[in-house]
């Protein structure tokens, strides 16, 4: 038998997905970041977001962004980009177990004699890299249109946005995978993975709103990514609790699958 016969195989099954993903997240890069030059000092652009309520503007990261940071964060980590990866992750992760096992050939890969641990681990490894691959491709792709688009970005900066984005990611990914590996059910494994990126962000946005508010941060994965603009501040300790958090659920994946009957 090859070796990671079921990473070898994800990575094939996935690659037109994997470049579908690239090529939306190449689409808001290329559609937004050039915009920047005549939008951030635009006095008539200022006066829209001036004209916004100031809760909408916190909660949408938009009180920065006048700056080349707060705008890329705006536009790309922090929504669209962070969206797309979010249904990528939340897709993959809850099809590994869960969409294999719905499909009824999960039980034929494990008459080949393939370990239930040895599923989730090389299945997940898929995932990883394909995230990977994501959060590198709009890590180069920020770094061309850093220059002609005026955003005046450093390269450590632009890194450690990638970093957060990658991260973000990688915990709705294996969320995903472990309640699919703990119901064998897809819809759920989905409900769950995207229920904590939203859940994420609304607690970010209430808790912008006023100082009352400001302890839901500490509950809200979106804010450990970007409750400091990591594209001008680099890396933040908080973001190293996505990276904990997706080990967590990768550990309770494969204790969960190693116990549960299959198909039941």
């Amino acid at each position: 038998m090859s070796a990671l016969p079921l990473f070898r195989r994800a990575l094939a099954d996935s690659w037109r997905g994997l470049l579908g993903w690239g090529l939306g997240l190449a689409a808001v890069v290329g559609l937004y970041l050039p915009l920047y030059p005549s939008i951030g000092g635009n006095p008539e652009f200022l006066a829209i977001i001036e004209s916004l309520p100031p809760e909408l503007v916190t909660a949408l990261s938009y009180d920065q962004i006048t700056t080349g940071s707060g705008y890329t964060l705006g536009t790309v980590y922090g929504l669209l980009g962070f969206v797309l990866l979010t249904i990528a992750a939340v897709a993959w992760g809850a099809s590994a177990i869960a969409g294999d096992e719905e499909r009824g050939t999960l039980e034929l890969t494990l008459a080949h004699g393939v370990s239930r641990h040895q599923i989730v681990l090389e299945r997940l490894a898929a995932i990883i890299v394909k995230l990977v691959v994501l959060a590198a491709w709009v890590t180069l792709l920020v770094s061309a249109v850093n220059g002609p688009s005026e955003l005046d970005l450093s390269t450590a900066g632009i890194l450690a946005g990638g970093v957060a984005l990658l991260g973000t990611g990688l915990l709705t990914a294996t969320i995903g995978l472990a309640a699919g590996a703990v119901t064998g059910r897809r819809m759920i494994a989905i409900g769950t993975g995207a229920g904590v990126a939203v859940l994420g962000y609304a607690l970010n946005a209430l808790g912008n709103q006023n100082a009352d508010l400001e302890w839901l941060h500490a509950a809200s994965p979106y804010h450990w990514a970007y409750g400091v603009n990591p594209l001008e501040a680099g890396l933040e300790p908080s973001v190293w609790l996505l990276y904990a958090v997706a080990a967590v659920a990768s550990v309770v994946a494969v204790l969960a699958f190693r116990r549960r009957d299959v198909g039941v």
